[in-house]
């Protein structure tokens, strides 16, 4: 990751702590709330109720951010891995503890001695523009998915490339595809936010070689 996109990281985590955990710096407290809470439950209803005591899901929580979605597997009783290459981020995540596991690193470097159940990687992908590294990052948690997991990764649902910004890129959904599928993974499903005028959703990708 670039030191203009750490950069960009660490202001962005200042300016959401403010307003929301792992929140949007455009909208209010309430909006927030709003915003995470419609995110939190179609990620559940996602990854779905397949843990028990005796064999929770493995999960990793891949550009976690301040930690709010990988508390909120480990209370529904899932173990969670978590890491952000942002330190403010990571700091904030061990502050509220939870449950997780963090940890500091870049998303093409986090490497593990097993495979997960699910990788998640919420809004973190289009906010990487260096073509080689978002392919880097996403071969890199794709290498972490066991056979029939899941990989969540968040961006819009689109035929062509959009840049909305100096921060973001969103890519189409055959780029994703065309790095995934010869690795094993097929796309499964789109299912966008829902919030306001947001085109962003969550892209599921299953392993199934």
């Amino acid at each position: 990751m670039t030191d203009a996109t750490l950069g960009y990281g660490d202001t962005r985590d200042r300016e959401q702590h403010e307003l929301a955990p792992d929140g949007h710096p455009g909208l209010d407290r309430a909006g927030n709330e709003l915003y995470h809470a419609l995110r939190l439950g179609t990620l559940l209803s996602l990854v779905g109720d397949l843990s028990s005591p005796a064999a929770p899901l493995f999960v990793l929580d891949a550009g976690c951010g301040e930690g709010s979605f990988a508390r909120a597997l480990a209370r529904c009783g899932h173990q969670v891995d978590a890491f952000d290459a942002s330190e403010e981020a990571v700091e904030r995540a061990r502050a509220a503890g939870g449950g997780p596991h963090y940890a500091r690193a870049r998303l093409d470097a986090w490497r593990s001695p097993w495979p997960y159940d699910v990788v998640l990687c919420i809004d973190v992908l289009f906010h990487l523009l260096d073509d080689p590294e978002w392919s880097a990052a996403l071969r890199n948690l794709a290498s972490l998915v066991r056979l029939t997991g899941q990989l969540i990764l968040t961006d819009e649902d689109r035929t062509g490339p959009r840049k909305r910004d100096d921060h973001t890129l969103h890519r189409p959904t055959a780029a994703y595809r065309a790095e995934l599928e010869p690795l094993g993974l097929r796309h499964t499903e789109f299912r966008p936010y829902g919030f306001r005028e947001s085109e962003v959703g969550f892209h599921v990708f299953t392993r199934t070689r």
